[in-house]
């Protein structure tokens, strides 16, 4: 079978290179159509695996809005197709780059796979603008792996054929086991590069629009307040290159005692200051899948998540950006060691690394 993954960012690569691997392995003619709306830090995960694209459309420009670079994308898209035909599509996840890319997929009858399926948030604009793309992508595709029984159960309130959905597991698993076993001596390496020791530090990320300005600022200002009363601790945080998060962020934490800020780092990098942290606050929605098999707490920065999998289970809290529950929720984490033993050691909802295979076996068996 000739076989188009289509990613861009480097959260879609992560998922998407245990799922081309899986499919070169059994022979058959897999292609990375790569849109790079994250140029640098989809290369550094494409190295890791040993990926490169099949076709490259480089589509990133600075400060693009989502309208051009939804119409860049269909039509680059869709020459594409017209080059390299194509008997099935896969897409994953949420982004631009997924929505687009099953629009142009369904414009050229190519049917489509989407890859993490089924997420859902009971409000269009939140987070904006994934819910809405992965809402559309499901309109637009022949099978949907969904990653849980309960991203299966919203797919099939929506009307979903059930024949067509599948509950596989999430293939981020796949790929961070598959870092484990293969790279696990070079994820520690940024430990000794800003000197940091396990259990010693809290790990931040945040990058959502919905969270740019006034609640960025509301969640460095608790970060600030729990460095002041737990001197023993540090953040660090890597930064996204997106300007509206380093133009609040930096203003507020650079230069501040026991804070690290970065640039973004490489996959390798991340999966080792996830496992060497002792909690996680982010508004990705990665993370709440990763962390609960590297044992870490998670703080959701977010008003909704799409993976309630992970609040329902233990591994996660939705804190929001409020800065007196941000504050509040990592102080009780710190102090109550029974509580935070129940988050380290609950179980995984998102699977057990066998995702890519599943989607492999569906696609190829029809």
């Amino acid at each position: 079978m000739r076989i188009g993954l289509i990613f861009g960012t480097r959260p879609e690569a992560i998922k998407m290179a245990p799922v081309y691997l899986e499919l070169v392995s059994r022979g058959h003619q897999a292609s990375i159509i790569a849109t790079a709306q994250h140029r640098q830090m989809l290369d550094q995960v494409l190295e890791i695996f040993g990926l490169e694209p099949h076709i490259d459309l480089n589509v990133m420009t600075e400060r693009q809005s989502l309208s051009s670079l939804t119409s860049r994308l269909c039509q680059s898209l869709g020459e594409a197709f017209e080059r390299q035909p194509l008997d099935v599509v896969l897409v994953q996840g949420d982004t631009t780059s997924t929505f687009v890319g099953a629009l142009a997929a369904f414009y050229h009858k190519i049917p489509v796979g989407h890859v993490e399926a089924g997420l859902r948030t009971a409000n269009r604009y939140d987070p904006f603008p994934e819910e809405i793309n992965r809402r559309l992508t499901t309109q637009l595709s022949s099978w949907h792996f969904a990653p849980t029984a309960h991203a299966k159960e919203s797919l099939l309130r929506e009307g979903i054929d059930p024949s067509k959905v599948f509950i596989t597991g999430n293939t981020v698993i796949d790929a961070l086991l598959w870092v484990l076993r293969h790279k696990r001596e070079a994820t520690e390496r940024i430990l000794r590069t800003y000197a940091l020791e396990k259990g010693s530090y809290l790990l931040v990320t945040m990058h959502r629009r919905e969270n740019w300005g006034e609640r960025m600022e509301a969640v460095c200002g608790a970060l600030l307040r729990i460095l002041n009363d737990r001197p023993e601790l540090k953040i660090i945080f890597p930064v996204h290159l997106n300007p509206r998060v380093r133009e609040v962020v930096f203003p507020l934490l650079q230069d501040r005692p026991r804070v690290i800020l970065c640039d973004p780092v490489g996959y390798l990098d991340f999966v080792g200051l996830m496992a060497g942290s002792k909690i996680i606050l982010s508004d990705s929605g990665g993370i709440q899948e990763e962390a609960p098999t590297l044992g870490k707490p998670v703080l959701v920065l977010r008003e909704t998540t799409e993976r309630p999998e992970a609040v329902e289970a233990g591994t996660a809290l939705l804190t929001g950006t409020d800065p007196k529950r941000v504050y509040d929720t990592v102080m009780a984490l710190l102090k109550d060691t029974e509580r935070y033993d129940r988050m380290s050691r609950a179980a995984n909802p998102y699977g057990s690394g066998e995702a890519s295979k599943n989607i492999a076996d569906i696609i190829l068996t029809g």
